[in-house]
């Protein structure tokens, strides 16, 4: 499933919700939670359901709805997109995302509590405090968890750092989360860049985020969508260094050898993984 780009949409804006697949993102994420004020949650979580149970609203894209943390909020949110209804037999939600994810019990209790409405969803665990951080690797390996989520802004205020433009002081958390990702075949969602208006930035720091290995990234307006998705798909060089790689594979192995050369560069295992996400990439990218 390709996850280039993850757009949040505010739960109280139902015309924003409606418009939301418009924009080209791979996930759409209603959201619940940071979008909403306090008291406009009830509002949200109406206008959630009446898009999400109407038979008209079939997005060709990735359905999430970011739920809030802490018991009441949570159990009123899930009770409002879950609890079963004479007109949403054809429901569309595919995933739930879970803010402030600090421990694998976390995800396991969402997972309970999905249960109670007969129901299961793949879950995306975002990481942004220090305890996420630490305990990525077993968020990452929790049953439910099908991506984990980078938060660089929240994590900065937990920790008491100053964001910059490089990101330095969050450096080591980007690719604690990354790794762990990798190492329990999860999704990994970098974080997003709050100046929506400033597109070299969203540019720059996507190309850093392809380079850390993560899979796509958060957005906070539809205008960051079509550069995120850009980073992420495969260009053409890179298409075509991938089907000489794997073709040369293809004889490599008829003809039993291990290590072969393509364009002068001795290519072995890493390089052919390589190659192989390429491909999984730009025909995910084709099929969208």
């Amino acid at each position: 499933m390709v996850r280039r780009s993850v757009l949040f949409t505010p739960g109280d804006r139902p015309e924003m919700l409606r418009k939301a697949p418009a924009a080209g993102a791979d996930v759409i994420v209603f959201d619940l939670e940071d979008a909403v004020a306090p008291q406009r949650k009830v509002e949200a979580r109406e206008s959630v359901r009446e898009v999400l149970t109407d038979l008209a609203f079939d997005p060709d894209c990735e359905v999430c709805v970011r739920v809030n943390a802490g018991d009441s909020a949570l159990a009123a949110d899930l009770e409002t997109v879950l609890e079963p209804a004479e007109s949403d037999a054809d429901r569309r939600l595919d995933s739930v995302m879970a803010p402030k994810v600090a421990s694998a019990a976390d995800v396991r209790d969402l997972e309970d509590e999905i249960a109670k409405y007969d129901c299961t969803l793949p879950v995306f665990a975002l990481i942004e405090s220090a305890a996420g951080v630490l305990a990525a690797p077993e968020i990452a390996a929790a049953r439910a968890t099908d991506a984990l989520v980078f938060g660089a802004e929240d994590l900065s205020a937990d920790i008491g750092a100053t964001r910059s433009a490089e990101g330095t002081e969050v450096l080591y958390a980007r690719e604690r989360v990354v790794i762990a990702a990798a190492a329990h075949d999860c999704t990994a969602i970098d974080t997003l860049v709050t100046d929506f208006e400033d597109e070299r930035r969203l540019r720059e720091d996507a190309d850093r985020s392809v380079r850390l290995g993560y899979d796509g990234k958060l957005a906070i307006h539809p205008a960051q969508v079509d550069p995120i998705n850009e980073a992420f798909t495969p260009d053409e060089a890179d298409r075509k260094w991938a089907e000489r790689v794997l073709e040369a594979k293809r004889e490599a192995d008829a003809e039993g050898r291990g290590v072969f050369e393509v364009d002068g560069e001795m290519i072995d295992a890493p390089l052919i993984a390589q190659a192989k996400r390429i491909q999984e990439r730009a025909a995910a990218d084709d099929e969208n």
